[in-house]
């Protein structure tokens, strides 16, 4: 049966119907059972109006899918000082952590990733047969994280290596409110090949190093599942605790470095010439070179000196931190309308559409912090490297090697995304890949507008093959899909869906308002699925039970169809038949062409599906009907069109 919910909006719908003659045609009890009938795997007593089973709300996450007032998250704290050594490609790095409990529940011991263990020949991420590591190319073995010290005040502690995990034992339980610090130093070779997320690309100028997923991070300990311990595969990406960073990084001295946070020490690090640049960059929304193609092989380009440079930087409420360094790098900057600064580090050979990054970059940055909320942060970095694209708080690394505008945009502005989503709101990557990929994904299709202003964004409607993949439902853990799959799912299907959700069944205003909320009540915090599909409900003021079942929970498919027409008798008009023949409902929008050429346009909630999958339309007018059109805009995902048009003679 329907929710009470449900039943109380489908009673306004239903006198919204009888004002335009809809007459179901079957009671409500036969809509389970014709689903069921389709859908033998379905429960006979769930129809896709019944109430979604979600976890029981609390004073943690409370039923309307905000925090609620016993909400609590970890943090930790981490001073890093790392070296890079080209000539041996070793990383070698040693950081403090500062690890905050603010649990209710005493801790006995932490679990840290280790993710350069994915490239160990026992890693089960390459072991795997189709792993997701190897399924994204082949990448060099090498020894992973080589582990010289887990310490605390001096003295070792003990801990366990499994995989892409450790654990390290603390010498007491860590009290609710206490904090537990400690030291770990470690190194790591960049192989030649590495199959996504950092390495190494050969420019005409040198090497450009990209490092992240690059130090040891504390696992993710909540109130959903106590310690996060799903090994790093390749393909779900991650989950991590905010903190604040201190990042010290040495690198040859005729290397240029960027990296998430705010440089403090740019006196040491660049000339006066490139002091003065970067202070005009800080004033002006128009792209101010810090150093060009030409000076790039220039020595008088890095500060004069013997030995390498070691760059500061601070990076406060992050998830994580990442870096660049190359003595290739051009690097040029500019500052938002909204005060963010930011730059771009890219090859010479390639500044035909790099150097245009910075533009792009604060195009997107803007269009993000008017539609959903500010940019959170004082710096955005754009890299153009060996990864084709990949986002961390303050820093992107894209393809360094795109040669076209669309390209470089759209992939910029995909990866920028990510700062809103997970980098503001933190959700489990490993998990609900969805609810960061896909929705970037939706919110790419509006900032595409902001660069190409002639770009007209594709309609939902036309992405009705993607609901063909049986089986396989959206929530699906994104180790557990091949790669079309996440693809089409986790990206693409999500986003259509909040295209679908804000165009055709809440409309922008009631959409943005809730979509607005949700980013308020989780940013800078973790929310869950079903603390996303309850803060929607509660901001938009609609059961969406149904949309969120047919399009996220399950992989249900829509097809609307006319039946059949009856041609006017006498004083009746004519009667028009619309069935819905799979389990997924949407709004039903149609239009009826007369034989003298008038038209009339007819939209019906979706509560209407509630009652049957058969609805009857007597026309008002007595004039024979020559086209009746189901989703003329072509704005719903119709897995068969063919049916939505019947035309007189058919």
């Amino acid at each position: 049966m329907p929710s009470i919910a449900v039943l109380r909006q489908w009673r306004s719908a239903v006198l919204f119907c009888l004002g335009l003659s809809v007459v179901a045609a079957a009671l409500p009890a036969q809509r389970g059972r014709d689903e069921y009938a389709r859908h033998p795997g379905q429960r006979p007593d769930v129809t896709i109006f019944s109430e979604l089973d979600l976890p029981a709300p609390n004073r943690t996450r409370t039923g309307a899918g905000a925090p609620g007032p016993d909400y609590w998250q970890q943090q930790v704290d981490y001073r890093i000082d790392v070296e890079l050594l080209p000539d041996e490609r070793l990383v070698r790095g040693k950081e403090h952590v500062v690890y905050h409990n603010n649990s209710p529940e005493r801790l006995t011991y932490l679990w840290v990733h280790l993710e350069q263990n994915i490239l160990r020949k026992d890693s089960i991420g390459t072991l795997t047969e189709g792993g997701a590591a190897m399924a994204q190319g082949e990448s060099d073995a090498s020894e992973g994280v080589m582990l010289s010290d887990v310490s605390h005040d001096g003295k070792a502690l003990e801990y366990q290596v499994y995989d892409t995990l450790m654990r390290v034992h603390l010498p007491t339980p860590l009290a609710p409110g206490a904090r537990y610090e400690c030291d770990i130093a470690w190194s790591f070779h960049v192989p030649q090949r590495v199959f996504r997320r950092y390495g190494t690309m050969e420019t005409k100028n040198g090497v450009i190093w990209e490092l992240a997923q690059w130090f040891p991070a504390v696992a993710v300990f909540d109130d959903v599942h106590g310690w996060n311990t799903l090994p790093y595969l390749g393909t779900g990406e991650f989950y991590t605790n905010y903190g604040d960073y201190e990042l010290n990084i040495t690198a040859p001295r005729d290397h240029i470095v960027v990296a998430s946070g705010v440089l403090q020490n740019p006196t040491d690090v660049f000339t006066d010439q490139q002091l003065t640049r970067l202070a005009k960059a800080r004033q002006t929304r128009q792209t101010v070179m810090i150093r060009s193609g030409e000076e790039v092989t220039q020595a008088d380009s890095r500060p004069a000196g013997q030995g390498p440079l070691t760059w500061r930087f601070k990076a406060e409420q992050v998830r994580t931190v990442a870096w660049a360094s190359s003595p290739a790098f051009v690097l040029d900057a500019a500052t938002t309308n909204t005060g963010v600064l930011v730059q771009s580090a890219y090859a010479a050979e390639y500044s035909a559409q790099w150097s245009k990054s910075t533009a792009m970059l604060c195009t997107a940055i803007e269009g993000y912090s008017r539609r959903l909320w500010p940019y959170p942060y004082p710096v955005a970095t754009n890299v153009g490297g060996v990864e084709g694209g990949m986002e961390y708080p303050m820093i992107i690394f894209c393809s360094g090697r795109s040669r076209s505008e669309q390209g470089l945009y759209g992939v910029t502005t995909h990866e920028i995304g990510h700062n809103w989503f997970p980098m503001m709101v933190n959700t489990d990557e490993r998990r609900h890949a969805w609810m960061d990929e896909g929705f970037n994904t939706f919110i790419n299709i509006y900032s595409t507008v902001d660069w190409f202003e002639d770009h007209v964004p594709g309609k939902p409607g036309r992405f009705g093959g993607m609901l063909k993949m049986p089986g396989v439902p959206i929530v699906t853990n994104a180790d557990r899909l091949n790669g079309m799959q996440l693809g089409m799912l986790q990206y693409e299907k999500t986003g259509v869906g909040l295209q679908l959700l804000r165009e055709v069944v809440l409309g922008p205003e009631r959409f943005d308002f809730a979509f607005r909320t949700y980013v308020e009540r989780w940013r800078f915090k973790s929310p869950q699925p079903a603390d996303f599909f309850r803060s929607m409900e509660d901001a938009a003021g609609m059961d969406l039970a149904w949309f969120f079942r047919g399009w996220f929970l399950e992989d249900a498919m829509l097809d609307q169809a006319v039946d059949s027409v009856r041609q006017p008798t006498g004083n009746r008009g004519a009667r028009i038949t619309i069935v819905n023949k799979e389990r997924m409902v949407m709004p039903l929008d149609f239009e009826v062409t007369f034989e003298d050429g008038t038209i009339e346009r007819f939209k019906v909630p979706v509560e209407v599906w509630a009652q049957s999958d058969r609805i009857v339309r007597a026309m008002e007018s007595t004039k024979k009907v020559v086209k009746v059109h189901i989703d003329p805009d072509g704005m719903i995902p119709d897995v068969s069109r063919d049916n939505n048009l019947w035309e007189a003679g058919d």
